[in-house]
């Protein structure tokens, strides 16, 4: 059995149990996972087994609820420069994202937002596609689902140079926090069921985010160059080194991965 299969197994065996306790509404799985650890991919594979046994299966990635370029220019403007760029929680639009759940369990034709990252903008509304009519499950995927804030301590001191440069005052991580432990834990709550794919240590989430620029580059000739990886990856360390640490003890499955995305250890709470 290869890693990959190990890594599926364990989780859908995981989550098959739990559906006949979900009742009429879709069960809603959380996978969180670094950046580069293999969330996409695991996603797409649980989507493809539960369909082949008639559990109707919708994805729906954190990344697609980004806000809109011009809400984050505002938000840049109004509270720190540093929302421009995407991925911290404030930028993502949560009432979409309840929104989308809300229909989901509603039984209401449901269209999933899509972000292009390529134009960092949401793509329109007519190119979303449709999820599954009455879905039983509802894989919500990305690097901080089912995060919970920091405590206020933590985040006296920066963690990098971007940070100590360009947040001196922690105006930026002191608002991201705050958004984690209000609008994001108010949408965190419609998850039943919390998977963790825990990446050995943030080093290799650079790496890992790396190999993928490099892939990108080379299929596309589109990418960021090493050092704006650096930056963009910086604005994530906060908070993947407090999933880290934090969200193992909680987690219904944690699957620690090695440096090749290997699971090494399958934890179940």
């Amino acid at each position: 059995m290869s890693s990959n299969e190990r890594t599926l197994r364990a989780v859908a065996h995981q989550i098959a149990a739990r559906l006949p306790s979900a009742g009429h509404s879709p069960l809603v799985a959380g996978l969180c996972g670094a950046q580069g650890s293999g969330k996409s991919t695991l996603a797409a594979a649980l989507a493809v087994h539960f369909a082949s046994i008639g559990v109707p299966t919708a994805i729906l990635s954190i990344d697609d609820l980004y806000r809109t370029k011009a809400d984050r220019e505002a938000l840049a403007r109004d509270v720190h420069p540093l929302l421009r760029t995407r991925g911290v929680p404030g930028t993502h639009d949560i009432q979409l994202g309840m929104a989308v759940f809300a229909n989901l369990d509603r039984h209401r034709r449901t269209s999933l937002p899509r972000f292009d990252k390529a134009s960092d903008d949401r793509v329109s509304e007519v190119e979303w596609p449709l999820a599954p009519e009455e879905p039983r499950l509802v894989i919500f995927e990305g690097w901080c689902v089912g995060a919970r804030a920091q405590a206020s301590a933590d985040l006296d001191e920066p963690i990098n140079s971007m940070e100590r440069i360009d947040d001196p005052h922690g105006t930026w991580r002191r608002y991201v926090n705050v958004m984690l432990a209000t609008e994001y834990r108010r949408l965190f709550e419609r998850l039943d069921f919390q998977v963790l794919l825990a990446a050995p240590d943030f080093a290799i989430v650079e790496a890992w985010r790396m190999e993928q620029e490099r892939e990108l580059r080379r299929r596309v000739g589109a990418g960021m160059a090493d050092a704006e990886i650096k930056r963009f990856i910086a604005h994530y360390e906060r908070l993947t080194r407090h999933i880290l640490a934090e969200m193992p003890g909680r987690a219904d499955l944690v699957v620690r991965l090695n440096d090749t995305r290997a699971p090494i250890e399958i934890i179940a709470h």
